[in-house]
């Protein structure tokens, strides 16, 4: 495949896979458990999952390493396990895509809170990034996602870590908005002016915004990426808001509603759209209808 940024710079709208977790979930994730356990324990999950989305038209599929970092995996007893866990997701995703579609190395935020807000050091979280993206990088990544951050200090930290590991990939840094009276605000206070321009300044490719809310939300939180900047913006909204009905959570926004708001999110400019939670294969498969009909 030809190089990602070339691709995005040619003015050709990619298509993202969707969510893993629930994925993982309808294979067996329980609540409480560490869905990077699977990438040690049952990693031909993570190949069917794939599978199912490069089938659907993506051509980015998502590592399943967001909690992949040290820090976060302590929580699980995994530390240890830093490399093999990021490795072993590279490996089976790689296995499935070929030279189809790009894997992109998942970074999640640690579950952390920076100095002077909580007990970790900026150098901690930069050392936890450059340790889980060495891991994915040597492993065979196309690129590195840094993904759903609400700090930017967090965020541009793992950015510096990919740049300075792996200098030679593309690096999307993706934030996470909720709607306020002044405009869009992470829960840290970052609005998207600030965040555009603290995540280029420390080098991101591509920048944008991931979960959250639905593709109503998404389309104006785009609106306010793609007046900031030039650079390539990716989104990936959420099938709604989550809903418990009857103790199973439920994503009400169908197939056929978020590929309307596709459609706009091309329209203002969007050069990668995909999706988070809730989303499925159907999800991805009427994206590509979408996008392949506007091309």
């Amino acid at each position: 495949m030809e190089p990602l940024l070339d691709r995005l710079l040619s003015g050709r709208t990619v298509v993202a896979d969707g969510a893993w977790g629930t994925q993982l979930m309808e294979r067996g994730l329980s609540a409480g458990e560490c869905p990077e356990s699977f990438n040690l324990d049952r990693p031909e999950a993570l190949a069917e999952i794939a599978e199912r989305y490069l089938d659907a038209g993506a051509e980015i599929l998502t590592t399943n390493t967001f909690g992949g970092s040290p820090l976060r995996l302590r929580d699980h007893g995994l530390e240890r396990e830093t490399e093999r866990v990021n490795r072993l997701a590279v490996e089976a995703l790689r296995a499935v895509a070929g030279e189809r579609a790009y894997v992109s190395g998942s970074v999640g935020p640690t579950g952390k809170l920076l100095e002077p807000y909580g007990d970790t050091s900026r150098d901690a979280i930069y050392s936890a990034f450059a340790r889980q993206i060495d891991s994915l990088a040597s492993a065979g990544a196309d690129l590195i996602c840094v993904e759903t951050m609400i700090d930017l200090g967090e965020a541009t930290a793992a950015i510096r870590a990919a740049k300075n590991v792996a200098p030679e990939l593309p690096v999307l840094a993706s934030m996470t908005f909720d709607p306020t009276p002044r405009g869009f605000f992470t829960v840290m206070g970052v609005d998207i002016p600030t965040a555009v321009a603290g995540l280029l300044h420390e080098g991101a490719d591509v920048v944008g915004s991931n979960c959250g809310h639905g593709s109503e939300t998404m389309v104006e939180v785009a609106r306010g990426f793609t007046q900031c900047t030039d650079w390539p913006v990716i989104i990936q909204s959420n099938a709604g808001l989550p809903e418990n009905r009857a103790g199973q959570v439920v994503y009400s926004e169908t197939p056929e509603i978020m590929a309307r708001r596709v459609e706009q999110l091309v329209e203002l400019g969007v050069a990668i759209v995909g999706g988070c939670c809730g989303t499925t294969p159907e999800h991805i498969r009427a994206f590509r209808r979408c996008v392949n009909g506007l091309a």
